[in-house]
């Protein structure tokens, strides 16, 4: 018997504790980060003004939260009543600049579905969902691969959706993901929501 073994054995069991170690720390500082951002949200929501910059706030919570759950890009779409479309307000990721501001039609692709619906929705390969439309992609040169999609409700009104796009390393979003973007848009819904009561 190879007296190197057990020693071999040991030293492995050390690199794997180790990236372990490492990997839920990071996980561990995502987390952090997210509740950080969740409880900004539900303060600022608290001491709203007319002057308040929430778009720009919006901005800096959907980057942390992305970043929590892994996605490069995401994208929070609000509808407009008035003409019944779907406009990117605030974009995060590589198509940020064309994408920022670009309206498609309220019933149009997974978000259209998700919001009509109020469901929300992981898509593993979006190419493989009869919802998928390609049209936004081909516009501004993007592709999308997966992702997940969480209406924004008060009620029975809908006032938009959040997407997560395209998991880092490949990966595929899973429920967790999901129920961080739950909770994001319930706290992005009471801002916008005060934000409109501020407006009157």
């Amino acid at each position: 018997m190879d007296s190197r073994s057990p020693i071999r054995a040991l030293q492995a069991e050390v690199v794997r504790l180790r990236d372990e170690s490492r990997y839920l720390r990071e996980e561990l500082s995502l987390i952090k980060a997210y509740i950080h951002n969740l409880f900004q949200l539900q303060n600022l929501s608290r001491r709203l003004e007319s002057d308040t910059d929430v778009v720009g706030f919006l901005d800096d919570v959907l980057s942390s939260s992305l970043h929590a759950v892994g996605a490069r890009d995401g994208s929070l779409l609000l509808l407009d009543e008035e003409t019944e479309e779907l406009v990117f307000a605030v974009v995060r990721g590589e198509a940020r600049e064309r994408l920022q501001g670009y309206r498609i039609s309220q019933d149009e692709g997974i978000a259209g579905w998700v919001l009509a619906h109020g469901t929300p929705r992981i898509v593993p390969d979006v190419h493989l969902d009869p919802h998928f439309s390609p049209s936004v992609d081909q516009e501004i040169g993007f592709q999308t691969r997966t992702m997940t999609c969480v209406p924004l409700m008060d009620g029975e009104r809908r006032l938009g959706v959040i997407e997560a796009v395209n998991k880092a390393s490949a990966q595929l979003f899973d429920e967790e993901d999901l129920d961080f973007i739950m909770v994001l848009a319930a706290m992005v819904t009471q801002l916008l929501l005060q934000a409109e009561k501020v407006a009157e």
